[in-house]
Order: C-alpha cells, then sequence, then structure tokens
C-alpha cells in the first residue's frame, strides 16, 4: 500500500463507528472477525509507515541543516573574494580585481541556490510532519477500536453458548503492503527527468516564445539580487572600515 493508501485506510478505520456497524449487521460474529483482522493488519501497516516517515523526516531535516551549512560557506567565500578585489583594486590592479568580484558573483549566486533549496525543504517537511502527525493520530484510534472490537467479541461470547467468535471470514488476506522508499526515488527521478525534457524543450523554441522571456526574466532577477548582494558586502565592509578609523582617529 502506497503511502497515500495507508494514510487514508487509517483515516477511515480510525472514523469508524464500530457500535453501529456490528449492530446493523446481518452476522455480527462474523463481521467482528473480519474487522479485527482489517484493524490488526492496518495498526502494523501504520507502526511501520510512521517509522518510516520519522526516518524520512530525519533525512530531511539532515539536508535542509546541510544546505544552511552550505549557504554560510559560499557567503564567506563571497565575501572574502570580494574583500580581495577591493584590495587589489586599490592597489591598481583592476584587471585582477573584476576577476575577483567575478568569484564573489559565482558564490552568491550558489548561496542563493542553497537558500532556494531550504525554503524548498522546509515547505517538503511541513508537509510530511503534518502526515507523520496525522498518522500517529490515526494509529491512536484504530487501537481503541481494535479494543472496542475485542470487548464486543468477548460480549458476543458470553451470550451464545456455542463458543468463540470465528475470526474472520475464510480465505481473507490479512497482509497490507507497506510504503516503500524506491518508489519516492522512482518519483524524484520522474520529476528529474520532466525538467530536463522541459529546458531541453525551452531551449528549442524561439528566443522570443513566453517561456523564454520569463526564463530571461528570472535569470535577471538572479542577477540583480547578486549584484545587489555584492555591493552590500562593499558597502558593510566600507561601512565598518570607516568606524574602524574614526575609532582609530578619536583615540589619538
Amino acid at each position: 500500500m502506497a503511502k497515500h493508501g495507508i494514510s487514508g485506510r487509517v483515516r477511515q478505520l480510525a472514523r469508524a463507528n464500530i457500535d453501529v456497524m456490528v449492530d446493523s449487521a446481518a452476522d455480527p460474529e462474523q463481521l467482528i472477525g473480519q474487522l479485527l483482522l482489517d484493524y490488526t493488519a492496518n495498526i502494523t501497516a501504520a507502526e511501520q509507515a510512521i517509522a518510516e516517515f520519522a526516518g524520512s523526516l530525519r533525512m530531511m531535516e539532515d539536508d535542509q541543516a546541510q544546505d544552511a551549512r552550505a549557504a554560510g560557506q559560499w557567503s564567506g567565500k563571497a565575501e572574502a573574494a570580494s574583500r580581495r578585489a577591493d584590495e587589489l583594486r586599490a592597489g591598481g590592479g583592476a584587471a585582477e580585481a573584476d576577476r575577483f568580484d567575478d568569484l564573489a558573483r559565482a558564490a552568491l549566486e550558489r548561496q542563493l541556490i542553497a537558500e532556494s533549496d531550504i525554503r524548498a525543504g522546509q515547505h517538503a517537511i511541513d508537509a510530511q510532519s503534518e502526515a507523520f502527525e496525522g498518522l500517529r493520530t490515526g494509529l491512536d484510534q484504530m487501537i481503541i477500536r481494535l479494543s472496542e472490537l475485542r470487548q464486543r467479541q468477548d460480549s458476543l461470547v458470553s451470550r451464545v453458548p456455542g463458543g468463540p467468535a470465528q475470526p474472520g471470514l475464510p480465505g481473507v488476506s490479512t497482509s497490507a503492503d507497506v510504503m516503500d522508499p524506491a518508489s519516492e526515488i522512482a518519483g524524484f527521478d520522474e520529476r528529474v527527468r520532466q525538467e530536463e525534457a522541459r529546458v531541453r524543450g525551452r531551449e528549442e523554441r524561439p528566443a522570443s516564445s513566453l517561456d523564454a522571456q520569463f526564463a530571461v526574466a528570472g535569470d535577471l532577477a538572479d542577477r540583480t539580487e547578486i549584484e545587489e548582494r555584492l555591493q552590500e558586502l562593499k558597502a558593510d565592509r566600507a561601512m565598518a572600515s570607516a568606524t574602524a578609523r574614526a575609532h582609530d582617529q578619536a583615540t589619538t
């Protein structure tokens, strides 16, 4: 059973009104036996799904922490390259300074990518956390329903002298598939293929197409933000340098 399948099944079983179902059944014994099988199998599946959700969440959080470290590292590299550019430019090495500014821009571009990955990762973490909590709540409710079923079964046994209720219908499968991590990987690979196809299609269309214009606009926005960040680095450093000089002059 896929992730969305077990989640939907858990919600259905968690909301089920056991008393109404049993009271309205033509054969309460048989129905209880079937429901016991259903709840037991789906509780097991839900427990396994929850364990996988927890593992996936930890991986997502680790990835986001790695992206955050990368963003900080690229920021530091951009600052160092920009500082070196200013030093070279102050010494008359304009050409060398421009090359270091280009390196700073490249580092800032990678910082933007890392920050975008952080935001995308947070959306995925939020969605995964919501599904995780829904499964945990549903599991607790299914356990309660299972206890209610056993009480109803005991009640029927005490009233009927023929012995315990049948455990379920003959031939009923008690197995339940659990979430397969490979399916998530396959889904990611498919999204990559779709994105590659989209990029190839965009490159093949005339540059005047609407998609191409949006792509150019997006690239321009990124370049603009990179340039603004570079200028902010230089402005902050210039302000810090001016403050330090003023402090030195005041102390002397």
